[in-house]
């Protein structure tokens, strides 16, 4: 019975799989020290991310 509900659980995870965690380090305009901007974005906007 466990085997059948972490089964149903996966099926529905389906969204999850189109995001990917970036991160980048920006020089903060305050401190100057670098900081880490972190996000979740959609996997064909991965390489427009770091662009910026």
């Amino acid at each position: 019975m466990a085997k059948k509900t972490v089964a149903t659980l996966r099926d529905g995870q389906q969204d999850g799989r189109a995001y990917t965690k970036v991160i980048k380090m920006v020089k903060s305009p305050k401190t100057g020290a670098y900081v880490f901007d972190e996000q979740m974005v959609p996997k064909e906007a991965v390489k427009d991310f770091f662009k910026n």
